[in-house]
């Protein structure tokens, strides 16, 4: 085994053409989100690791949607721009929907991260709530309270709150990336660029479909002022 980022697919490597976003890279990169978060929770109290499980199980979902859709349809599902085209061309899935989620809880991963990297003295716990006040925040906010989609997105936006609330100290979490099972730790300047790399490269594909949706009316990923 090897450092955490040397393990997992970084989003930095998932290929853009003409077409669009590699769906089979992406999803593998989206994979080692799910991982990270997991590495996350480890360092939690078991109550805030229980708190943080929903929004785990969440991603992992939207990334099944995704993947199964892809798998079904693999000849139209090369690309994400493809995948969502052809489903909305045939009027079948749930994975456009899928993959609007999936990019709003991966952007608001991205966002933390690109937080605490800025601010190297910041608490994990605030870096979070920032990434969360840009991203999913507005969204779980802007629903109207009184309908049945208001009160989900209410009760999402304090599930991933509760969540928060429970980061480890950010000295934990960057060791427990650091840590190298089979030798010595990586050195917190390749650490710091192995991130800078996963959360640049995310965020050039969140930036990228966010576009898409908001053009083809599937949807928005930031939450429109």
């Amino acid at each position: 085994m090897a450092p955490f980022l040397e393990t997992v697919k970084s989003f930095k490597d998932v290929p853009i053409t003409d077409d669009g976003v590699n769906t089979v890279a992406f999803l593998e990169a989206g994979d080692g989100v799910v991982l990270m978060l997991k590495e996350l929770t480890g360092l939690m109290s078991s109550v805030g690791s229980k708190a943080f499980s929903p929004v785990i199980s969440d991603i992992q979902g939207n990334i099944t949607k995704v993947r199964e859709r892809n798998n079904a349809a693999p000849s139209q599902s090369a690309t994400l721009e493809l995948l969502v085209t052809n489903e909305n061309n045939n009027k079948v899935g749930s994975a456009t929907e899928g993959l609007m989620w999936l990019l709003r809880s991966l952007a608001f991963t991205g966002k933390s991260l690109q937080q605490a990297q800025s601010n190297p003295s910041e608490d994990l716990k605030v870096a979070f709530t920032k990434g969360y006040d840009v991203t999913l925040g507005p969204i779980h906010r802007g629903a109207g309270f009184f309908s049945v989609q208001g009160a989900i997105m209410k009760a999402a936006g304090l599930m991933f709150s509760t969540a928060i609330g429970y980061c480890p100290p950010r000295k934990n979490f960057y060791e427990k990336l650091a840590a190298n099972p089979n030798g010595e730790p990586c050195s917190q300047e390749l650490l710091d660029k192995q991130l800078n790399d996963w959360v640049a490269g995310l965020d050039t594909i969140i930036t990228r479909m966010d576009k898409f949706y908001t053009k083809g009316k599937h949807g928005e990923i930031y939450k429109s002022t």
